[in-house]
């Protein structure tokens, strides 16, 4: 086969039909259209997302309708045809990070960072939050009008613990790594003791390394751009009330490439019921 086709200069595998023919998954044109349409009706509510997650969203509507799934690629080709795709980042990191901030299961390292929301008539609101490394869902927050000080993380820390290990729980039931920046209310050493007392392994990341807390830089950027800069802004009162509603939906629907473009709580329940490794790239 292999000497026919080179003979004749065409791809080995026009020279033979497979043993179990399938019909496509799509019918051409039609099945294209059909697809762009689920593509848009993503893209005219979040566009934020690109082609993956845009994808990952209508696969589960899809699913839902026991239709079957569309390949990322044919994703890309339908949203670039049609101009939705996101523009490209150019922008290469001036320092090279080679660690691993990501753990394998989850509740075995939790990071923390803050960052500000600036309102449209000049107020401001003050953002601290804990995150898991492994499932990326964020545990707990804690919003002021005013920066956070040491007693705004100690606060933080106990909600997280009673989040993850049940109400009334004043000590983790194994070690679990607290990942921070050197920031001032981080650093400070009634938190630390803090930390310490609910039996968190106190952990910051070198000096001038935003990198080495790249899952919590990672969430405020996504954050920001899908949540924060689509929504109106009005004053601090408007956005905390939306708030609480972002953050559901971060943790409900935003899918993770990390995560087989689930959420956190899909694959937190994915992981629960072992239908997934709890092993997470």
């Amino acid at each position: 086969m292999s000497a026919v086709a080179r003979t004749l200069r065409v791809a080995r595998s026009t020279l033979h039909c497979p043993l179990s023919p399938r019909e496509p998954r799509c019918s051409g044109a039609d099945g294209d259209s059909e697809a762009l349409a689920g593509l848009k009706a993503v893209a005219q509510e979040r566009a934020t997302y690109g082609y993956r997650r845009a994808c990952a969203l209508l696969n589960r509507q899809r699913c839902k309708e026991d239709k079957p799934p569309v390949n990322h690629k044919r994703a890309y080709r339908l949203m670039r045809d049609a101009g939705l795709l996101l523009q490209r980042h150019t922008g290469k990191p001036t320092r090279t990070h080679e660690g691993t901030v990501t753990t394998l299961k989850s509740d075995l390292r939790w990071c923390s960072d803050g960052f500000e929301i600036r309102c449209w008539n000049g107020e401001r609101v003050q953002v601290a939050f804990s995150l898991d490394c492994c499932d990326r869902e964020v545990i707990a927050y804690r919003t002021s009008a005013e920066y956070p000080t040491s007693l705004t993380i100690q606060d933080l820390m106990a909600e997280t613990v009673e989040a993850r290990f049940g109400p009334g729980t004043i000590r983790v039931p194994h070690p679990v790594e607290w990942l921070s920046d050197n920031g001032p209310v981080y650093t400070a050493h009634d938190t630390r003791e803090f930390g310490r007392s609910l039996g968190l392994l106190m952990c910051t990341t070198p000096a001038y390394s935003p990198e080495s807390n790249g899952m919590a830089e990672a969430f405020v950027k996504t954050f920001k751009r899908d949540y924060v800069y689509v929504h109106e802004l009005h004053s601090a009162a408007h956005v905390l009330a939306q708030l609480p509603a972002w953050l559901e939906d971060y943790n409900s629907v935003h899918p993770h490439k990390g995560l087989g473009m689930r959420s956190p709580r899909e694959f937190r329940g994915a992981v629960a019921a072992g239908a997934c490794p709890a092993e997470v790239g």
